[in-house]
């Protein structure tokens, strides 16, 4: 057996010892001590040792995980500026009104969270009062700090915005009330109110992904020479249950990779989750602690109050600070709902150390420290943490701060496991926290058993305090700023124009027909400095190289090697201002690139014009959530779904078929979700979302869009674009008729039956091939029809319905399109039939449909469109179908078609 004290070979065998028996005297002295003194305290001076070593610039491998007490003692605490007991005051009538909102909304059955403020109440007072910036500051002017808000916490922030002038007593009544257009919404949302809310953060593990890029976004745009906002400071508020979400660590490299200590992250600690301890048998904070020290951040730690000071002194043995490591988190929130006499056994009585120490502690003094003594809970020690991490140079800050969940509560509230969900306080309890709080609300107030909300009056010292505090530090915050910005001067014609002739007899795919349109477009004077590509590690398949040694990837350490393909024209060009943003596998990161580049018209009032490409397939399954985040925020800007189809990747198989990626971004009411089939589609839409987005918008027309196009690997000729008037708007709008039977050469006899024959992206090939198929084998003429947007067309009639129902007279677009076109219609795509469908009952003419439902597959994409049954002989098929059920071609004619072509 071997023996477990044995010493085991070390990676330091390798290399020759200059001095053995140095080495040994060393070893030696360890030894001793650890016979001597025990193992703690061998501990101890190992670990003085590493300080000492880190201060002298000696460079170690830093520890993981330090004793469960806080990283800045108490008589290093900088002195913190301001009025403390003004500060509480304000904090206080911050608490009552959130809570009081919250229960009175109760009432109308919308409720609210009250916990999670209660806890957290002076890790935002503290940063408010001294810390972050408003739009004016002076270090960052017009751009100022941003704050990712819990958003559990929403009721405090409004609470502050209340006591500020802000916010009135009936924005306050109509929290969560929002159908009457004067109410406040649950959580940040930016789109529900754009004065306030900057950052949507409630769909939990998102925040810290946004906050993470954001601060890296700054950090391009001064290095690309945009705007210089090295100013501005991120802060990302978080639970420690939030950090669960795999989203919330997922970048913590990135931010040490890249240096951001423009960013901080403050995880409020109260130990619980939504349905009870977030670590109940482990210690969620020596995780995180682990978790992001050994991702390069600087970690600091806020645990315990000031009342601990005097129990940290009497710890003479460290028996106090092993006991604190070894208590598991629910225990801890045990303690807090438990008399002096259960914490003396449980507690202290664990050690005969803690024992002796415990006969000096009063029962006042134990209930103190485990009851209320949280470094999350004193103003003091919340500065100290936060001038740290704002002074702290080369490395992202962690604050982990240790609260109790409920806090000032009461007890039917602190550290529950059900206080997530409980709603509203009873009077009673309102009363016992207005004494606690010290405020000056009568009993009289309480009319009819409903809570007032409390003001010390617009003139009151508080609220000058707090308005004097803003004013120096930028103006108020959270806000949010639509800067008045001039419109983007609109790209030459001749950029778009050059699409208009087609390709001629070159093979050329809408992906790379895409690329092209944005090479040009980068290259404006005028706004080509503004594009943000965006790729996660494919550009090469997307045929972006091109843009590697023109653009340059962005690395804020600059190209610091010499690229393997340097001699090559197309080589991997890494710049400080390089343009492109290359992410390697992450489409989260990506889309939180986006996100941030996207609403940097408001955040920083520069515009800024994104394009993340991706895999079609990889994009809205994946991060859908945050596209549904990118909305709520206001972002513009063009997401692009290449490879895109569900019969097109040839070979790669059912993981990478994209059948379904409209149907997903047909329900997010800011997407403008296009399915171009030609090169000069695809110039015509993003000419218009460019119009739209960042030019001159439309009476009428919301600028707060992004626009998603499909585009696709199949190289096919592309034809010029269609003479006469009213084509682009067309395009625009969903759907135009690209030719008739007659138009492309293909009129059969007098009075052939006819079809029409809508088709969507790569699609509209088949669609052809089935039109010239129709006519010269069976007969029938075909009108070939290009339905650019299915979802467009769809919210177009919608919107026609609601304008009949308020007496309105309005014919939707689709209607009017088809309007006398004859025979029946028959639409194809390479989605899933619920796409084409979408315009399905507004279609006055016989409509059927095909499509590529089910899981993909990996073949030839000739053999998947028969497979799916979408290819020109199924096309046929289908459409003598229809044609035979209206009696236009005999129903012999449909046997015989599947027969000959083999169906």
């Amino acid at each position: 057996m071997t023996d477990p004290h044995a010493i085991q070979p070390s990676a330091l065998d390798q290399f020759p010892d200059r001095d053995p028996e140095e080495t040994a005297e060393w070893q030696a002295s360890l030894d001793a001590v650890t016979q001597a003194a025990g193992p703690h305290r061998a501990a101890y001076l190992m670990r003085r040792t590493l300080e000492r070593a880190e201060g002298n610039g000696i460079a170690l491998p830093k520890l993981l995980e330090t004793d469960y007490v806080n990283t800045i003692p108490t008589a290093a605490e900088p002195a913190a500026p301001g009025d403390e007991a003004m500060e509480a005051r304000i904090t206080a009538w911050n608490r009552w009104n959130a809570a009081a909102m919250v229960t009175r909304g109760a009432k109308h059955g919308v409720g609210g969270h009250i916990a999670t403020f209660a806890s957290a109440a002076w890790l935002y007072e503290t940063g408010f009062n001294h810390f972050f910036q408003g739009k004016e500051s002076q270090d960052s002017p017009g751009s100022g700090d941003q704050l990712y808000i819990q958003g559990h916490a929403s009721p405090g922030i409004y609470a502050r915005a209340f006591l500020d002038g802000r916010l009135t007593e009936a924005h306050l009544d109509n929290f969560r009330q929002e159908a009457g257009g004067n109410g406040l919404p649950s959580y940040p949302h930016p789109r529900r109110l754009p004065w306030l809310w900057e950052f949507p953060t409630v769909s939990m593990g998102l925040g810290p992904l946004s906050a993470i890029y954001q601060a890296r976004f700054n950090r391009y745009l001064t290095n690309r020479g945009i705007k210089d906002v090295g100013g501005s400071h991120v802060w990302a508020f978080l639970g420690d249950g939030e950090m669960d979400e795999p989203e919330s660590t997922a970048a913590l490299a990135l931010a040490a990779r890249e240096e951001l200590d423009n960013l901080t992250f403050v995880i409020n600690c109260n130990l619980q989750r939504l349905d009870g301890p977030v670590r109940a048998n482990f210690k969620i904070v020596q995780e995180l602690e682990a978790q992001f020290r050994g991702a390069g951040w600087n970690v600091v730690k806020t645990l315990w109050g000031t009342a601990w000071d005097e129990l940290f002194r009497l710890d003479t043995t460290g028996a106090l600070v092993r006991r604190l490591r070894q208590v598991p988190d629910a225990q801890v929130q045990t303690y807090q709902t438990r008399d002096a006499a259960y914490i003396r056994q449980d507690f202290f009585g664990a050690d005969p150390a803690l024992v002796e120490m415990a006969k000096l502690l009063s029962d006042d003094k134990i209930l103190e420290c485990f009851h209320l003594s949280r470094g999350g809970h004193e103003a003091r020690k919340v500065y100290a943490a936060y001038k740290a991490a704002v002074e702290h140079k080369g490395a992202p800050t962690v604050i982990l701060a240790q609260t109790v969940k409920g806090h000032t509560l009461g007890e039917g509230f602190a550290s529950k496991n059900a206080n997530h969900q409980m709603k509203k306080l009873s009077v009673d309890e309102f009363k016992a926290m207005r004494d606690r709080l010290e405020l000056p609300i009568s009993d009289s107030q309480f009319v009819d058993g409903v809570v007032p909300y409390g003001h010390p009056g617009a003139d009151a010292p508080e609220v000058r305090y707090l308005q004097e505090r803003r004013a120096a530090l930028g103006g108020p915050a959270p806000a949010r700023r639509t800067h008045p910005l001039a419109p983007l001067p609109a790209p030459a014609e001749k950029t778009f124009a050059s699409f208009d002739k087609g390709s001629g007899t070159q093979n050329i795919a809408t992906t790379m027909a895409f690329v092209r349109l944005v090479k040009d477009l980068v290259r404006d004077k005028e706004t080509g400095k503004r594009w943000v590509p965006i790729v996660p590690d494919e550009a090469r398949t997307f045929g972006m190289e091109s843009l590697f040694p023109s653009l340059g990837i962005y690395s804020p350490k600059g190209q610091t090697y010499e690229p393997v393909d340097r001699d090559q024209l197309m080589y991997y060009k890494e710049a400080k201002n390089g343009q492109i943003l290359n992410e390697g596998i992450t489409e989260a990161g990506s889309m939180a690139d986006f996100i941030a580049a996207s609403t940097a018209y408001s955040t920083h009032g520069e515009a800024m014009i994104p394009f993340y490409i991706f895999y079609s397939m990889f994009g809205w399954q994946r991060t859908a959530d945050q596209m549904w985040q990118l909305g709520d925020q206001l972002g513009r800007g063009f997401l692009v779904g290449a490879t895109a189809g569900r019969t097109t990747l040839t070979g790669e198989g059912l993981q990478h078929a994209d059948g379904h990626s409209p149907v997903i971004a047909a329900t997010n009411p800011a997407a403008l979700s296009y399915d171009p089939a030609f090169a000069y589609e695809i110039a015509v839409i993003v000419k218009d979302g460019l119009r739209r987005m960042y030019g001159e918008a439309a009476p009428g027309e919301d600028q707060n869009v992004f626009y998603y196009l499909t585009v696709y690997n199949e190289p096919m000729p592309q034809p010029a674009k269609p003479a006469g008037p009213g084509v682009d708007e067309a395009i625009i709008k969903g759907l135009y008729r690209f030719n008739t039977a007659e138009s492309a050469g293909l009129a059969p006899v007098a009075n052939a039956p006819r079809i029409q024959l809508l088709g969507s992206g790569t699609a509209i090939h088949w669609t052809l091939e089935a039109q010239k198929l129709l006519a010269e084998e069976w007969g029938v003429a075909a009108d070939v029809w290009s339905a650019t947007s299915w979802t467009e067309l769809r919210r177009d009639a919608l919107d026609a319905d609601a304008a009949l129902l308020r007496g309105e007279e309005r014919v939707p677009y689709v209607r009017q399109a088809l309007q006398g076109a004859e025979g029946p219609v028959l639409a194809v795509s390479d989605y899933m039939r619920q796409v084409p469908d979408q315009i399905a009952q507004w279609v006055e003419q016989d409509y059927s449909s095909l499509g590529a439902d089910g899981f993909g597959l990996s073949d030839t994409r000739d053999a998947a469109r028969r497979h799916f049954g979408v290819d020109a002989e199924s096309i046929v098929v289908a459409a003598l179908a229809q044609l035979a059920r209206r009696g236009e071609v005999k129903a012999t004619a449909v046997k015989e078609a599947r027969e000959r072509y083999g169906l």
